[in-house]
Formats: C-alpha cells, structure tokens, sequence
C-alpha cells in the first residue's frame, strides 16, 4: 500500500548549505498496515521460526559457548554492513589479546557492539525499561573507542547529519533537524512502550516499524545503523519472544544489502510500509545457518569447555579455549582456538 511520504520536509542548516530535512510523522503508520490473507501468514511462520530459535539455548549441553559465539557472529556481520572488515577469527584473537589481521578499529567496532548489546541486555534483565536513556547508554558502549568515539557518543545530536553524497547538498537523504531528534524519539519511545502489556501490536510489527523509524531519525553522529539493529533485539527480548539475544538478521541484511536501503527509503518516500515488513519478516522465516547442519563435534568439544563459553574474564582469553565459527558456512565447526584459524 503507498501512502506518499510518511513524514514532511523542513528546511535545515548544514555546514554552509540548506537542506531539506524528512520529519516523520509518528507511529503507527496512518492508514494501519494490511495484514490480511499472505501477510498475515508470513507473520506467523516469522513469530513460529523465532519461538523455534529461542527453544535453541535450552536444547544444547552448553547454551553460554553457543550464545558466546553467535553474539560474534552477529557483531560482525552488523559491523560488516556498515564497511568494516573484521572477520570473526580477527575478533576473537583481539578477545586473546593477540593481533588481527585487520586494522584495528575495525575489530574494535565490533567489540563495542558487543558491549552495547550486553549492556543492554543486562539492564532489561534488572528491569530496567526499553527507553531512549537505555539506548543513549547502549550508544556510550557502541561508540567508547575506535572510530566515531569523537562524536558525542551517548549523547543524541546537536547538528545535522546526512546519508550518502559527498556533503549535504547532494546527500541521498538528510534526516530530522537536531532540534526534531528530541521529539521524533520521544514519540518512538512512546509507540514502544504502546499500552503496555495489553497493547495488540505483534512484537515483530512492532520491531519492524520501530527498526525503519529509528534509521530515518538518525538521533546520533555515529553508529546509527549498528544501534538500530540492536533495537531488534532488544525489542524481541523486551516483547518476550528472544530470552537470549540469538538474532541472525544481520546475515541477510547482508546478503540482500542494495534491497534493505532501498526498503527503507520507500517507506520514507512512498510510505510503502508492507514491502518492508515482507522483507523483515522473511528474513526471520530463513533457518538460522547454525541450525542447519550441526556438526557432528559439537556435543563431545561444548562439554569439555564450559569455562570457555563465559563472555569475559580469564575464560575468554585462554588460548586453548574452543569456540565454535560460524562466518564461513552454514554449520557449525568447532575448532581448538582462535589461532588456527588465523
């Protein structure tokens, strides 16, 4: 359904240059989605495959190493989508204190997007609501060091910020005026919380429309797409559909990367809301790539190194430490440590 723009346009001072900055308009989308017929059905087998990958960490003999090792590879593939080049084997030898064979920021990204998404997931774990403080607090992690540390991190912007082109004028698209970013994510923060637990929204809906809305407000100088995708999970998490942060969709927005820009630029431009939760709802109906073949190892190397599967501390950095990689193919391959596969 196309409902034009999903949101106005004001004039705004970048540099030297005024731009003509998209406001959108709150959510939920005016008129509401057609979830009726195939839509509706689509829902359904992404709420089944996500109740299915949850059931995941209570089946296998050592939940924390496969949890340890999917965060990873969901980091880097996130981290990857905006152009950094850390692999997972370049992570974990940055995680055992030895030298990666990338330059440095880049695995530093994707360490800071893992401490933002524990961090995040510790604080709704004490109860700690899903708010705008809570992702300013995410942010201060995403963004502690490496590159974008310089840029305010916690802190929403004060200035204008543009997407694609070589300076405003000629920029692909220019989100909120600083002075919006306030007010755009105090009213997402709002359709989050909707009518608490009685509200009728699907999770998924819900993740999908809040996911489009938080890249088209743009509310940091930096790390805008990694948070983002970030808010996935912590939605699902927050919605009771994902008890651990077992997220994959990274994967697929990576494979199908020209498609998911241009989705979310329709929904800005066309207000083409269903061609967008088609997509984001078929990327969860694909079976996570650990699930599809699990190697025949798994079980024998998972129940030797329950100490390796801790996140931090000594644990993490010994280096006869088993981890499984999941970066090259769909399968599960338990190897002995980092080393070997640098």
């Amino acid at each position: 359904m196309l409902r034009d723009a999903t949101g106005t346009y004001t004039p705004s001072v970048a540099g030297s240059e005024t731009v003509r900055a998209f406001v959108p308009a709150p959510l939920p989308p005016t008129p509401p989605l057609d979830l009726n017929g195939a839509r509706q059905t689509l829902l359904e087998r992404a709420t089944l495959a996500v109740g299915r990958l949850d059931s995941v960490s209570t089946l296998l003999p050592n939940p924390q190493l496969f949890l340890y090792a999917y965060v990873r590879r969901e980091a880097v593939l996130s981290s990857q989508i905006e152009g950094t080049q850390s692999s997972l084997s370049d992570l974990l030898l940055f995680e055992l204190d030895e030298l990666p064979g990338v330059p440095f920021d880049d695995v530093v990204e994707v360490s800071n997007y893992i401490a933002a998404l524990e961090h995040g997931m510790a604080r709704l774990r004490q109860g700690f609501p899903l708010c705008n403080r809570l992702l300013r607090e995410m942010h201060e992690h995403l963004m502690a060091r490496g590159r974008g540390s310089d840029k305010a991190p916690g802190e929403f912007r004060r200035s204008q910020n543009w997407i694609g082109g070589t300076r405003p004028g000629n920029a692909r698209f220019v989100p909120a005026p600083p002075q919006q970013v306030e007010p755009c994510m105090a009213a997402l923060e709002g359709f989050i919380h909707g009518q608490g637990p009685a509200d009728p929204t699907p999770v998924l809906l819900k993740a999908a429309l809040a996911h489009v809305q938080f890249e088209t407000i743009h509310p940091f100088l930096d790390g805008n797409g990694r948070l983002g995708r970030l808010l996935i999970a912590m939605l699902l998490h927050d919605g009771g559909l994902l008890a651990q942060p077992l997220l994959y969709l990274s994967l697929y927005f990576k494979q199908h990367r020209a498609v998911y820009y241009e989705l979310l630029d329709r929904v800005r431009t066309h207000g083409d809301w269903e061609a967008w939760v088609d997509f984001f709802w078929k990327a969860w109906s694909k079976p996570p790539p650990v699930l599809c073949k699990p190697h025949s190892g798994w079980r024998r190397c998972s129940s030797k190194t329950s100490s390796a599967a801790k996140p931090s501390g000594a644990a993490r950095r010994t280096p006869s430490a088993c981890w499984v990689r999941f970066e090259a193919a769909p399968y599960v391959a338990c190897v002995n440590c980092a080393r070997t596969q640098a």
